[in-house]
């Protein structure tokens, strides 16, 4: 099942801004250089493991690599899981080996990006299994950490979610203050086309006598503002599968079986990707 917006969402190229984004993570925490990392010895070798502390589901290799790629290229990872895939608690996520100097330094870089990106993930995950056994799919919002929008909507892809519109350029959602400056959905819909934006239309509801003026307009897709779960069991009746539906509205993991059961498409969720618990990892590094 996809979104009107899988058009470009499924596109997305989650790496595209990767080396800069993880450069200027590294320039905010070296600087001018790791002052501490002097008191080892230029040549000293060692070996790190990266351990979870607990379970999780595992997102943000890419972003891990590349912190050490820009300290040091020859800093060799092994890693034991790959992204997506669920860990136990006290697992070994991966070994490195390299300049002790480089290992050291990256560690926190690397480390920040890779238990972020697992919790989002993991929190992703729990979200996914409280739909399981219904037609509802996952959806992910744009309530993101600035700058790191394309990494945790990648974590969202490896806990099992499903990404919305990756910005404000790959889709239109016609909302309520959109609609109160047009005057009407509508207008809103017809100022978008006249315009010469294809892009595919949602358009937010707050009552059941929106969605057929909405249907009526053209909108491809539905966004159900802070319905309750009787109110969106009619809206699914009203709208007849001629558009996908869209639940929103700040719904808790506990909420999210009574939304299935109404029969809608999706559920987006901002606390995925905004309401952050990191996972619990660390690296220990031994020198030779």
């Amino acid at each position: 099942m996809t979104t009107p917006f899988d058009r470009s969402a499924t596109q997305i190229d989650f790496l595209e801004g990767l080396s800069a984004t993880v450069a200027a993570a590294l320039a905010e925490d070296i600087g001018t250089g790791d002052a501490t990392a002097r008191l080892i010895a230029a040549d000293t070798r060692a070996t790190a493991t990266v351990i979870t502390r607990e379970a999780a589901v595992q997102a943000g290799q890419p972003w891990f690599d590349e912190v050490f790629r820009q300290i040091d290229p020859a800093v060799r990872i092994n890693w034991h899981h790959r992204d997506g895939g669920a860990l136990e608690a006290d697992t070994i996520v991966c070994e490195l080996e390299g300049a002790a100097r480089s290992l050291v330094t990256g560690e926190r870089t690397a480390l920040n990006f890779l238990q972020t990106l697992s919790g989002t993930a993991t929190t992703t995950r729990e979200h996914v299994r409280a739909l399981a056994g219904t037609r509802t799919r996952l959806l992910d919002t744009r309530k993101t950490l600035p700058g790191l929008r394309r990494a945790q909507k990648y974590a969202v892809r490896c806990g099992g979610g499903y990404n919305h519109r990756a910005g404000l350029y790959d889709g239109v959602l016609i909302k309520e203050n959109h609609i109160a400056a047009a005057g009407s959905v509508t207008a809103a819909i017809a100022a978008v086309r006249a315009a010469g934006v294809l892009l595919p239309i949602e358009v937010e509801v707050e009552r059941l006598d929106q969605i057929e003026p909405a249907l009526t307009a053209g909108a491809d897709m539905l966004l159900l503002d802070n319905f309750s779960f009787d109110l969106m069991r009619e809206a699914v009746q009203l709208a007849a599968g001629r558009v996908r539906l869209e639940a929103s509205g700040g719904f808790a993991l506990a909420d999210l079986a009574a939304v299935g059961a109404t029969g809608v498409d999706f559920v987006s969720v901002g606390s995925l990707t905004k309401h952050l618990r990191a996972t619990d990892l660390s690296m220990r590094i031994v020198t030779r």
